[in-house]
């Protein structure tokens, strides 16, 4: 007769991927709100995508990307921010902005490049107005 221990699942070991993304957010998260932003909203999701952060810098709302690398190979990481996810996080953007009620604000898109190196801690740059709407 099986007992319960052969049925149970091992311990979800995370992703080493999905991990170094978290540890990139976290980081992004502390270089913003170091520079006064708001965090208003994390990983919102719509059926359109998703906005890593969405913040507030004064009056204006302030759609983030979080790119995390290791290395600034391939361009570094606000290279992988393409056209198309760019589309992507303009509509998701519109849908908060919908939602929020908050249309009447001003907003703009920044991308958060957080660069990890093995035994160094996080490189952080801000890259305010990274792509517009258009």
């Amino acid at each position: 007769m099986p007992t319960a221990a052969m049925h149970a699942h091992p311990p979800e070991v995370p992703d080493p991927r999905q991990q170094l993304g978290r540890d990139g957010e976290a980081a992004a998260r502390t270089a913003l709100r170091a520079r006064g932003y708001v965090i208003l909203a994390e990983r919102y999701r719509v059926a359109r995508g998703e906005i890593d952060i969405v913040a507030r810098d004064d009056e204006t709302i302030v759609f983030i990307e979080v790119k995390t690398r290791r290395a600034a190979a391939y361009g570094g990481a606000a290279a992988a921010v393409t056209w198309r996810k760019q589309r992507t996080i303009v509509r998701v953007a519109e849908a908060f902005l919908m939602q929020a009620r908050l249309t009447h604000l001003p907003c703009r898109f920044d991308v958060v490049s957080v660069e990890w190196r093995d035994g160094e801690g996080p490189r952080t740059e801000i890259i305010r107005g990274a792509f517009d709407a258009t």
